[in-house]
């Protein structure tokens, strides 16, 4: 038995966990974590970590990266593994976050989709058999209450096809300011946001007289809740390390 507390536990992704949990046989709930410590089901909730009555095994967190310093703080000093779901972290708080991983187990990825770990790698792939030949361009699109922008997954993507060609591209976000042809070792990145769009991720290969398109869309945000609840029954007894899907697939 896995005991896993939810970080974000009153909010919309939080409760989407807490649903997954009930209905396993392998886990439980024992704390959340959140600002808002309202309580809604058998068990209570904190403002912070560090008050928490009861050792998780695990904490998944679906907040908001501001809790990333009291997550790691209190991993640190429990030896608490910890599952980072959240969006939005800057190239500093990563860098925390693998810290971290020199000790205790952490599972951190930019998209928890098993869909979308696929697609980086058959985006890999392609780049091997293209690259050099055809244009790299990546269109994700989001609910218009997203507020990071790109998103994780979009440079997730960009990252793995720029890792294939040996890191020699560089990244344009919008071009509306760029009065000159597209050079040949960009991989644009362009966000739209509206409606309720859970979430819709596009890379494009543009070459001479033809285009090769590899999509993911995804019309529900319980795949993201189902992979985070797999990774901390996956991370449970792990010894200090950075995890990510590829470990858990």
């Amino acid at each position: 038995m896995t005991d896993i507390a939810i970080c974000g536990c009153n909010g919309k992704m939080g409760k989407v966990i807490y649903g997954i949990i009930k209905d396993r046989s392998d886990c439980r709930v024992v704390a959340g974590i959140d600002v808002n410590t309202n309580q809604y089901a058998d068990f209570p909730v904190f403002p912070i970590p560090n008050e928490m009555t009861a050792k998780p095994d695990v904490i998944i967190d679906f907040s908001h990266p501001s809790s990333l310093e009291p997550l790691i703080e209190y991993g640190l000093s429990s030896g608490c593994a910890i599952v980072f779901a959240t969006t939005g972290y800057s190239a500093e708080q990563i860098a925390k976050i693998k810290k971290a991983s020199e000790q205790i187990p952490v599972f951190f990825t930019f998209n928890m989709s098993l869909g979308i770990n696929l697609l980086v790698e058959l985006a890999k792939k392609a780049t091997s058999v293209l690259g050099g030949q055809f244009d790299i361009e990546i269109i994700e699109k989001h609910h218009n209450q997203k507020i990071d922008a790109p998103s994780g997954t979009a440079l997730m993507l960009a990252d793995a096809i720029n890792e294939t060609l040996n890191n020699s591209c560089q990244y344009i976000y919008d071009r509306h300011s760029r009065r000159q042809k597209r050079d040949k070792n960009e991989i644009g990145i362009h966000a739209v946001r509206g409606g309720t769009i859970v979430g819709e991720h596009e890379v494009i290969f543009a070459g001479r007289d033809e285009i090769i398109t590899l999509s993911h869309s995804a019309t529900s945000k319980e795949i993201f809740a189902v992979g985070a609840v797999n990774a901390a029954v996956f991370l449970k007894g792990k010894k200090s390390g950075l995890y990510n899907m590829s470990n858990l697939i």
